[in-house]
């Protein structure tokens, strides 16, 4: 067998399908990528078992042929290949020869008889949305997704749709992130997607106002159709929290700021606070600015920001971890906070919609 290709066609292959390659496991085959070559094209794709990508490039193949390539050693090969064009072949004993201009490399193929297949996933209904929304969506929420196993629903993020808007939300025991966006023609759909396969799904999203992603789902599986690729995962089984039930309807203390000047502060404070050395950042509210300090046994700082109070004055503690991640993860300049008391949930939303909703638990304050 025999095929030729161009080598940025295959690099930028490799590159994404390796992302659902196992980096160690006890089947050989998941460490690599499974190649198809047909007539005129090779299809490349990685699975682990829980996330899959597939990707098909142009080529000029002599026969049909299924094997796996350990896919570093074929991604580091193909990337340091002299020529844009490179010719593979495998013979009769599953030795693989890479070759372009005057270097050749000798790889030794796997059979893909062990290699899974992706599952099967056929639905009448695929969603569209635009590239650089869906991007921006899932960055402005991922942080608040769960890093602890023991709620697996909570590791992934909620999709979805109802009367025309989109939502996707994360969170954990202590945050929650929201992100919604007025889309027309959108079917109603509820779905909660491993956050692992959505940061493996930006990495192929475009911010690209044009272009599009397609995603549908069976119930069990989704995939996601993007620029050539197809991402392949198993949905989360579970019931995820009812957000609505979780977001504030009303506030006593409501503050205007400039975003830049909260996290300049906060990352002030985050010199003092490490795992040795934990502290709360107390935020005093006042009519016309914030006082912000930060105490622990390695030293305090205190800090002044203008901010604009339309309520009570008001005394409350802020992780500055929990602070840092919201406020750096959403794209506007001005932000409100809105809060009902000292031991009460904050809410931070732009100052004119609530496109992001972010809810952070108080952290309690020493006297």
């Amino acid at each position: 067998m025999q095929f030729t290709c161009n080598k940025n066609d295959m690099c930028n292959a490799i590159t994404h399908v390796s992302k659902a390659v196992s980096v160690k496991s006890t089947l050989p085959v998941l460490e690599g990528i499974c190649i198809h070559t047909q007539e005129n094209k090779i299809t490349l794709t990685g699975y682990n078992l829980e996330i899959g990508i597939k990707t098909s490039i142009p080529a000029t193949c002599d026969t049909e042929s299924v094997f796996i390539l350990n896919a570093r050693l074929f991604g580091e090969m193909t990337r340091r290949m002299p020529n844009e064009e490179i010719t593979f072949e495998l013979d009769k004993d599953f030795n693989a020869m890479l070759s372009s201009g005057n270097t050749r490399y000798r790889l030794s193929a796997i059979s893909a008889d062990d290699f899974p297949e992706l599952p099967v996933v056929e639905s009448t209904a695929k969603i569209s949305v635009p590239q650089q929304v869906l991007k921006t969506m899932i960055q402005e929420s991922s942080f608040a997704a769960s890093a602890k196993e023991d709620q697996p629903i909570l590791t992934g993020e909620l999709f979805e749709a109802k009367d025309g808007v989109f939502f996707i939300v994360a969170m954990d025991r202590y945050r929650l992130a929201l992100r919604q966006e007025s889309l027309q023609n959108m079917e109603d759909f509820h779905f909660v997607v491993p956050k692992k396969a959505l940061e493996e799904l930006i990495s192929l999203l475009k911010d690209d106002a044009d272009a599009t992603c397609e995603f549908f789902t069976n119930g069990r599986h989704i995939v996601f159709c993007v620029n050539g690729f197809e991402l392949f995962a198993r949905l989360l089984e579970g019931k995820f929290h009812n957000f609505r039930t979780s977001i504030p309807v009303d506030s006593k203390t409501t503050v205007v700021l400039n975003k830049r000047d909260i996290i300049a502060c906060a990352e002030r404070c985050s010199l003092l606070i490490s795992e040795k050395n934990k502290s709360a950042m107390r935020c005093v509210f006042a009519e016309d600015f914030i006082e912000i300090s930060c105490e622990t046994p390695i030293g305090s700082v205190r800090d002044r920001i203008p901010a604009e109070n339309f309520g009570e004055n008001l005394t409350i503690g802020f992780s500055n971890k929990f602070l840092l991640d919201a406020l750096k993860s959403c794209r506007c300049d001005k932000i409100r906070f809105q809060m009902s008391g000292s031991n009460k949930v904050i809410k931070i939303t732009p100052v004119d919609d609530e496109s992001f909703i972010y809810l952070i638990m108080p952290t309690q304050l020493k006297n």
